[in-house]
């Protein structure tokens, strides 16, 4: 099976310092969901794992959440694209649990519930957090200077990213990488 994890907010859809709450705010990157839709049409699974403290906090609750992701559906729909599963870390980082990134256990939880090994996995996020999670899961890490790595456009990659992290601009850089050969799983 060809899997790509991809995280959410700031990779899929612009991120907010004050956490994307509504359908309304959940507005896609220019581009992503074209990425996604041709990573699709070339045979690949697109699952997300995604940490959303928003609901722990007590900032929107699950059905805002589905909304959101009902959202995104139609509008991957719309450009001929799906996302295969999402899985979610509800939790604040001060619940210590084990499903939140940079700990690997959502990454975990997808290889268990798709039954593939994750070595070589392609994962996809914007910030170093989404990395070590997928790297200690064994997954091949991607940087998206997309959200919270906006900033590094132009400069050197932020420091502490997992051995063997490849860089793209955007998610569509990443989906020309991958369907130009670029995973180990391709």
């Amino acid at each position: 099976m060809k899997l790509v994890i991809l995280d959410r907010d700031g990779t899929i859809n612009s991120d907010s310092d004050e956490f994307v709450k509504s359908p309304e705010e959940w507005l896609p990157l220019p581009g992503a969901l074209q990425a996604i839709a041709r990573l699709n049409h070339a045979g690949w699974h697109v699952v997300i794992a995604s940490n959303q403290s928003g609901l722990g906090r007590g900032l929107f609750d699950v059905a805002s959440l589905n909304a959101m992701h009902a959202k995104m559906f139609k509008l991957l729909a719309a450009a001929g694209g799906r996302i295969d599963a999402i899985f979610y870390c509800p939790h604040t980082a001060e619940e210590n649990c084990h499903c939140r990134k940079p700990k690997p256990g959502l990454i975990e939880q997808i290889g268990l519930r798709f039954g593939v090994p994750l070595r070589g996995v392609p994962l996809v996020g914007d910030s170093l957090r989404d990395l070590l999670a997928g790297a200690a899961a064994g997954c091949e890490p991607h940087l998206v200077l997309t959200g919270k790595s906006e900033k590094y456009r132009g400069m050197a990659p932020p420091d502490g990213l997992p051995p063997g992290t490849c860089v793209h601009q955007d998610l569509s850089a990443f989906a020309d990488f991958i369907l130009a050969g670029g995973a180990e799983h391709s």
